[in-house]
């Protein structure tokens, strides 16, 4: 059964109508009902608070990154492990075709269902999930593959076996590393970027948001409680925040915004799939187009540029 947020219900009962009317075999109705659809998505959705975003991006049904890369890729291999401590499910990593383009794409996978939320530890990797992506980045490297990253996390394990084995240096690594990188990459956040357990996949020739995703230094709830004390102010702190892709790119902290369905892409991820292979293959056209020292050197100034300083 589909999950309906609080104000998606208005949509839910139309489409419901819908189907209704198609047992029916009433197609009058059924085309009065999608016209009635199409004006309600287009209200709905059109007036969103930072909020209801951040309800989106955390929505139950929403398409994670093994989602993507099954409806993305073919002829797909996984890759397994750190070569250090252990394989973290957290980091998935696959090397196979995006279209016609040999590709290598890196995701953080939430899970679903209690067993596999528990195995994937609910998208929180340890640094050795970290260290994974960064073998397959440099595979990536390697043999001249574009690189693929697909953000969705809370946030970095803070657990004491995560501390223990570094987890700061993993995510630091990372940084220096992909900022370094000698192909072609692109990161896309799809769900929840929380913190340094997104930026450790985040550094890219090209970074991009979905339309209903978030990308914070902490989540709201933290942030609220923090300041207030009060986690129940999360819906104040995600106003303040400008946590959304619409903030972020007026901000100039993201490259691009890439429109998914306006009724969201766990309303039609084909779609949202779709928009997500198309931008990472016409990125990496425009980015071949460049001499290896532009695009180095565009994105040095790229991540330079990010803030301010004074002396």
């Amino acid at each position: 059964m589909a999950t309906y947020l609080d104000f998606e219900y208005k949509i839910k009962f139309i489409q419901e109508d819908i189907i209704s009317a198609r047992v029916r075999h009433d197609e009058i109705e059924v085309e009065k009902l999608q016209a009635n659809l199409d004006k309600e998505v287009n209200k709905t959705f059109s007036n969103l608070t930072p909020f209801q975003q951040l309800q989106l991006a955390r929505h139950i049904d929403r398409p994670y990154a093994l989602d993507y890369i099954n409806m993305i890729m073919r002829d797909k291999y996984e890759i397994h492990g750190d070569r250090h401590f252990r394989d973290d499910a957290a980091i998935l990593c696959y090397i196979g075709y995006i279209g016609d383009e040999r590709a290598v794409v890196i995701g953080e996978q939430k899970g679903r269902g209690t067993k596999n939320k528990i195995r994937r530890n609910f998208g929180m990797p340890h640094p050795e999930g970290y260290r994974k992506a960064l073998r397959a980045a440099k595979l990536a490297e390697k043999f001249n593959l574009p690189l693929l990253m697909l953000v969705d996390t809370p946030g970095a394990y803070p657990g004491l076996g995560a501390e223990e084995r570094n987890q700061s240096e993993a995510i630091a690594r990372n940084l220096l590393e992909l900022s370094e990188l000698d192909t072609e990459s692109v990161s896309i956040v799809i769900g929840e970027g929380g913190s340094g357990g997104a930026l450790a996949i985040g550094v890219a020739d090209r970074f991009a948001m979905m339309r209903y995703s978030v990308f914070s230094v902490i989540s709201p709830e933290g942030c609220s409680a923090i300041l207030w004390n009060d986690p129940k102010k999360a819906e104040a702190a995600t106003n303040a925040m400008k946590i959304t892709s619409g903030d972020l790119k007026k901000l100039g902290l993201i490259d691009d915004i890439i429109d998914e369905p306006l009724i969201g892409a766990h309303r039609d991820k084909e779609a949202a799939a779709a928009a997500i292979a198309d931008y990472f293959l016409s990125s990496v056209k425009t980015l071949r187009d460049m001499s290896k020292e532009d695009r180095l050197q565009a994105r040095y100034e790229k991540l330079t540029g990010i803030g301010a300083y004074a002396e």
